[in-house]
């Protein structure tokens, strides 16, 4: 088939692999313009899925926006079969819609209609959901609202945000594979009305654990904000990420956010937290007990 690719962090650069390596021809990638990083934010750094597609000599587009005449006469020209888009983070107008043979199919990282929007891994994960799983979804102009062709299931099982969206991906990239082996065959199924819920995008704020919530609560927000943006705390004025925690059921005394031993164990609502993993500002990550050897948490410290 001919196709467009539109996508841009890494958890869509497993299906831009899959779909070349099984032979289609990707007319064009789409991903999101470079963004200001690199040393001390000077340079701009190209996308993921640019990063790959220009490995793979792919003609790569990265506008600001999709909305212009300019740039949907652009799209359309590329006379594709399908688009194929993964995270692309843009949205796409009537005109990018239609303007396929067969349309544009999304892999979707939830079971629809649960989690429709910017970000169902980590909100499955907040949630506490039991499992989750990513779709292959004909896009409408609704937010998520498509039919699904083909979905597959994992359970989340304490995996952090990183480490489920990286299986997500990889599924994800099997199923359209097998969506597009045999399309017109593919029954696509309505979702339904019953059980719809939205995933927001992460604000940066709810990566400050508040140890008001249950420590399971609390570690749920430590394994969906890693890697990114990472849950913290604050220990002697200095902002330190937690990047894994056990989860300890007992009650301890004190309030809740104090350190109650000196193994940064911190009360909760209810049970307490105890960080295994974390990284103070400019330094690597590290074990809480290297950590605590140099930087010592005495107990009764808030955090």
């Amino acid at each position: 088939m001919r196709i467009v690719f539109m996508g841009t962090p890494e958890f869509a650069v497993p299906t831009l692999d899959a779909l070349v390596e099984a032979g289609h021809e990707i007319v064009a990638a789409y991903s999101r313009p470079p963004r200001a990083g690199g040393r001390r934010g000077r340079e701009l750094v190209p996308s993921p899925v640019q990063r790959r597609a220009e490995a793979f000599g792919l003609a790569v587009r990265t506008p600001v926006s999709l909305k212009t005449a300019e740039a949907q006469a652009d799209f359309a020209a590329l006379d594709a079969d399908v688009a194929v888009v993964a995270a692309y983070g843009l949205i796409l107008p009537r005109a990018i819609l239609d303007a396929p043979r067969r349309g544009c199919l999304n892999v979707h990282g939830s079971l629809l209609p649960r989690w429709r929007g910017a970000a169902p891994v980590q909100r499955a994960i907040l949630a506490g959901d039991a499992e989750t799983g990513v779709g292959i979804m004909r896009m409408e102009a609704g937010l998520d609202t498509g039919p699904v062709l083909l979905e597959g299931r994992v359970a989340v099982d304490g995996k952090t945000a990183g480490a489920l969206s990286g299986e997500l991906a990889t599924l994800g990239a099997a199923l359209m594979l097998e969506t597009l082996a045999d399309l017109d065959a593919r029954i696509e199924t309505p979702q339904p009305e019953a059980g719809v819920t939205y995933a927001a995008k992460i604000d940066k704020a709810e990566a400050r654990l508040d140890f008001s919530q249950s420590a399971v609560a609390v570690e749920r927000v430590v394994r969906a904000m890693n890697p990114a943006p990472g849950a913290w705390i604050e220990l002697a004025g200095e902002r330190v990420k937690v990047l894994a925690a056990d989860v300890l059921p007992f009650t301890f005394p004190g309030g809740a956010g104090e350190t109650v031993d000196a193994r940064l164990t911190i009360a909760c609502g209810i049970g307490a937290i105890r960080p295994t993993l974390v990284q103070r500002a400019g330094r690597g990550v590290t074990s809480a007990e290297d950590m605590l050897r140099g930087f010592p948490v005495p107990t009764a410290t808030s955090a």
